[in-house]
């Protein structure tokens, strides 16, 4: 009776250790959290002067290169590497990659509102820069992410336009521009000509990035 019950009792403590180690095993590590950020602000060749001749407006043609994973401006020094994830000049937006840079990056344009975008669909297709024919982050009036009104000369972002960006490493963030204007708000349609060429080029805009290099915000 006593080795019989020895028996069952080795049976039940090998059963207990095999639960407890499979158990262990299939444990998961609970992913990094996204984190929404607001950047105000960021200069994109702003506007120099009137040009006598032709009376445009000129600039020194520089990008700015900024890192959604650093949340950083990047010298210009460092545009051939793979330390930026976008350029900013007037109203064009580069990714870093195809004709533009040598890393990852890639965007498309999503049409919804920013915090409705929770995954970013397993069919997606980012695009690349293929400069001067396209770029991933479409240019022109009503075709990307602004709507240019040329009676009141105002570039406005257009709602429900989200900027899905596959980083220079190879990671996903989700950008909405919020003004193109100095101080974060779009000038009124009343502001003098010099305010409007003035204070154009300031980029505010909030973004959300998944630092575990998964889809989901």
């Amino acid at each position: 009776m006593k080795k019989e019950l020895t028996q069952i009792n080795i049976v039940l403590l090998f059963t207990i250790g095999l639960f407890s180690c499979t158990k262990s095993t299939t444990t998961s590590v609970t992913p990094t959290a996204s984190v929404t950020t607001t950047y105000k602000d960021l200069m994109a060749d702003t506007v120099l002067g009137i040009d006598p001749n032709s009376g445009m407006p000129y600039s020194a043609g520089n990008y700015t290169y900024y890192s959604i994973e650093k949340n950083a401006i990047i010298p210009k020094t460092d545009s051939a590497s793979n330390k930026w994830d976008l350029a900013f000049m007037s109203t064009r937006i580069l990714t870093n990659g195809g004709t533009s840079g040598g890393a990852l990056g890639g965007a498309f344009i999503y049409t919804g509102l920013f915090d409705d975008l929770k995954t970013i669909a397993t069919d997606s297709v980012f695009k690349t820069d293929n400069a001067p024919v396209s770029y991933a982050i479409t240019t022109g009036s009503g075709k990307g992410w602004y709507i240019y009104d040329g009676m009141n000369n105002l570039i406005t972002p257009t709602p429900g336009r989200i900027l899905v960006i596959r980083t220079a490493s190879g990671k996903y963030a989700k950008l909405e521009i919020l003004s193109y204007y100095k101080g974060g708000v779009t000038l009124l349609p009343t502001a003098t000509d010099a305010e409007k060429l003035t204070k154009q080029r300031y980029y505010t805009f909030r973004f959300t990035f998944q630092p575990n290099g998964t889809k989901i915000f």
